[in-house]
């Protein structure tokens, strides 16, 4: 038994074809519908990039509890229990912040990894003088991560260069060379089709538009204010650079037919959270609130025990589903911190394993859905606190937390997934994601594109329920609940 996991990085699943798109090429996704099961209402965990995927590897959500960060020293890692069973793992990426302070305790969790350099900004090539670049809409070579990102596009001459085909090409290898073994994983992660949105030439010649404006392929994290041209030409430039995740997907299912894989693979396809391209105003994927752009994403599994294909699952999933699901393919017992579910049967026969589903950002809102009702519950206090990190790897994205932040740091816990240790309590000086706040309840049943938010107090007083529920089982701390203004219904101090 095998199993293969290809992770794309702010996938929309607006954008593909299985999901309703009809000018986007992506005939790789649509063949990939056909070949597995595709779930209509799955859904994020943590935001963003990193805590998505400690959520991935723990199975838990940690969004509660830190902001963006490593694994820390008490978390079950998949890959570390996969292995201590006698599956292989290996890695192979360009996701450059597996590398950075704030992620930097990942990759050494497989038995191997393989790392292609030069995505976004990663510091890859040295160079002095300033990168030749046109003019930008929202950026400017003065930001050293533009800086950066142009310095390493210039070291891409052929289409081989490209990160993307490198780490796919590797995946690829790994995958004919292992073919015959038995008992691995392979997690194929792809930085794209993340920001900046580039790709070669002939990807951009499939969506031919008139653009006379300056060079924009790199939406700011910010509300909308370009012209629709200059949405547009994002938007195609995005989806140029998704035909190309979708040549390499192919390539992938091309090797799973030549070498028999669908028998005994298990093949997940999935992505760590959409991207706003100018929908509800905004652009990104970090900008509160998490509209359905973001937080409801495309997933897709082929499970050779049941061999479901061509079919959709209605049952709400989460990101969180992943580590139990493939502990239960490889019959390794699932570790009493894990709040996901595996999802064997609704693989098989959307057997329901969740009524709803629970995601948010660290000091963001905290947000709940039973796949017709979104609520988003935002702080009711002045000044979106308190706040803090709950830590023992005290890092940001890419740096680690100031003397400053810790002057006034005290010992918190231990909280039951700690495994009787106490952490960092760590005060939060102001949160990055305090726009956009206020609490919202959407009816996706008449309004899917969550146009038109309102309230209901007795909808809403329903919903806390399950959303206390959901946050006692992840151990919330008790400021998350005076935080959110639930403090009525507040659990014992841990």
């Amino acid at each position: 038994m095998k199993a293969i996991m290809v992770m794309f990085d702010s996938l929309n699943r607006h954008y593909l074809p299985p999901y309703g798109c009809d000018w986007v090429h992506a005939p790789n996704f649509a063949r990939l519908a056909q070949r597995t099961v595709t779930f209509d209402n799955s859904y994020i965990a943590s935001m963003p990039c990193m805590p998505a995927r400690r959520d991935l590897m723990t199975g838990r959500c940690n969004f509660l509890h830190r902001s963006w960060g490593p694994l820390e020293p008490f978390d079950d890692a998949l890959p570390e229990l996969l292995s201590a069973q006698g599956v292989y793992t290996h890695l192979v990426t360009d996701h450059q912040h597996y590398w950075e302070d704030g992620g930097a305790t990942y990759h050494y969790r497989y038995q191997s990894f393989e790392f292609v350099r030069g995505q976004e900004g990663d510091p890859y090539k040295g160079q002095v003088r300033d990168p030749e670049a046109p003019p930008m809409v929202g950026r400017t070579l003065q930001t050293p991560l533009v800086r950066q990102d142009w310095i390493n596009r210039s070291h891409l001459r052929d289409e081989a260069d490209f990160p993307q085909i490198q780490t796919f090409t590797k995946g690829l290898e790994f995958i004919r060379t292992n073919a015959s073994a038995d008992r691995w994983f392979l997690q194929l992660e792809t930085f794209d089709p993340h920001e900046p949105f580039f790709a070669p030439q002939r990807f951009r010649d499939l969506y031919p538009h008139h653009y006379t404006g300056p060079h924009f392929d790199w939406p700011p994290y910010a509300p909308v204010r370009e012209t629709p041209d200059q949405v547009q030409h994002a938007r195609y430039q995005y989806a140029a650079l998704l035909s190309m995740c979708d040549e390499q997907l192919g390539k992938v299912l091309d090797l799973m037919d030549e070498l028999n894989l669908w028998d005994d693979t298990l093949l997940i396809v999935n992505t760590d959270h959409g991207f706003l391209l100018g929908e509800h105003e905004e652009w990104a994927k970090i900008v509160q609130p998490f509209y359905n752009e973001v937080a409801h994403t495309p997933l897709f599994i082929w499970d050779p025990r049941c061999r479901q294909a061509g079919e959709r699952r209605q049952s709400l999933v989460q990101i969180i589903d992943l580590t139990p699901t493939l502990l239960d393919y490889f019959g390794i017992p699932i570790p009493p911190d894990v709040v996901g579910h595996a999802l064997r049967d609704t693989i098989a026969n959307d057997t329901p394993v969740r009524e709803f589903a629970f995601f948010g950002v660290h000091g963001g809102h905290v947000n709940l859905t039973d796949g017709r009702y979104v609520y988003m519950r935002g702080p009711a206090v002045a000044g979106n606190g308190p706040l803090f990190n709950y830590t023992l790897m005290p890092t940001h994205m890419r740096s680690r937390f100031s003397v400053a932040e810790l002057r006034d740091l005290e010992l918190a816990g231990p909280f039951h997934f700690t495994k009787g240790v106490r952490t960092l309590k760590v005060p939060v000086r102001g949160c990055s994601y305090d726009r956009n706040l206020d609490t919202m309840l959407f009816d996706l049943a008449v309004d899917w594109q969550q146009l038109r938010p309102y309230r209901d107090s007795a909808l809403e007083a329903y919903l806390c329920v399950p959303l206390i529920d959901l946050m006692r089982q992840h151990h919330a701390p008790p400021e998350q609940f005076e935080r959110l203004g639930l403090t009525a219904m507040a659990v014992p101090a841990h």
